[in-house]
């Protein structure tokens, strides 16, 4: 990754705490913003024994339960950069499983952290959105985001980042504190992703049954469901230029702004492994919206960011990876 002269400055040897950094996103971060001599924290409940292995030498790692304000006080003194990215995963299949607990423990969190890193005079603190924030629309643009109710599927998870949002910028209206920049994501995939067959999201799951042989490939719905998809590398880009050129609790959308087919992705998996393998397309199984995709006008705009890494390639990147760190 090459950044301006700006960027640089901005993030060298600065102390930067990581909420959910041992994550597919934080992780990856981790490795781009140790090359700018940062001070780097990253605060999980992970253990540490879960990935150590990824760490590069000299990343402080804190074992602690953000849901918990005390404990969010304490990762956050004396920190310049927070990128907030704590997170719950799951995926369509499983969504409304364990609804409550999940939603309670993002609105702690995103509540806790906020506040303390308001009480902490943070300066700069990065929010991450979701693609499921939005309402039905084809294309989700960010002004749209409070033109009704997230989809069913995404209602439980895009409230409660919603919620952080709106905080974010409550703090800004009464007490003028305008550290906080808003990415809303798209569907990010690619290295230290969670390959599950059951408990992943499309793309780790498929290469993690691919891999394993299964046969008939088992996928849900037809194949015609389009999503926005984008690879973790442009997403640790885009969060390192956002932090430092955002305006303040003024939404960006981070996605390709293309649409895939899962057909396609299916597709694309099978032919990186060189496998000649039967679909079976599971239409009973829920696939969430037919077609979801971020316009990325206001990443381009203000940002000037676009995306690097084709689906193509990213996909092939991600099973390479794979295959080195996680297939036995």
């Amino acid at each position: 990754m090459i950044f301006d002269s700006k960027i640089k400055k901005f993030y060298y040897k600065k102390n930067i705490l990581i909420t959910g950094g041992s994550g597919m996103i934080g992780l990856n971060l981790v490795k781009a913003l140790v090359k700018f001599e940062s001070k780097i924290t990253i605060c999980s409940i992970d253990k540490l024994s879960n990935f150590k292995k990824f760490l590069p030498a000299g990343i402080k790692f804190i074992r602690s339960d953000l849901r918990i304000k005390k404990n969010c006080d304490k990762v956050l003194k004396k920190k310049d950069h927070v990128f907030h990215l704590m997170a719950v995963k799951s995926n369509t299949h499983k969504k409304f499983k364990n609804v409550s607990s999940t939603m309670v423990s993002h609105l702690l969190c995103n509540t806790n952290i906020l506040q303390s890193a308001f009480d902490n005079k943070i300066k700069n603190f990065m929010f991450v959105g979701s693609i499921g924030q939005y309402p039905p629309f084809i294309v989700r643009k960010e002004e749209r985001v409070w033109y009704g109710l997230p989809t069913a599927n995404d209602k439980y998870m895009g409230i409660s980042k919603r919620t952080g949002e709106i905080l974010a910028e409550a703090f800004m209206v009464e007490h003028g504190w305008k550290a906080v920049k808003i990415l809303r994501l798209s569907n990010v995939y690619g290295n230290h992703d969670k390959f599950h067959s059951t408990d992943s999201h499309v793309i780790p799951s498929l290469i993690k049954r691919v891999s394993d042989g299964e046969y008939p490939l088992n996928v849900a719905g037809n194949g015609t469901a389009i999503r926005d998809f984008i690879h973790v590398e442009d997403v640790v880009r885009a969060m390192i230029i956002g932090l430092c050129k955002a305006p303040s609790c003024y939404p960006i959308n981070i996605g390709s702004g293309n649409g895939v087919s899962i057909k396609k992705i299916a597709s694309i998996i099978l032919k990186g492994f060189g496998k000649k393998v039967n679909i079976k397309w599971k239409t009973n199984r829920p696939t969430g919206d037919h077609k979801r995709i971020l316009s990325t006008e206001r990443a381009k705009k203000i940002l000037s960011f676009k995306t690097n890494i084709t689906i193509e390639d990213g996909i092939l990147r991600t099973i390479e990876w794979y295959q080195k760190n996680i297939k036995k």
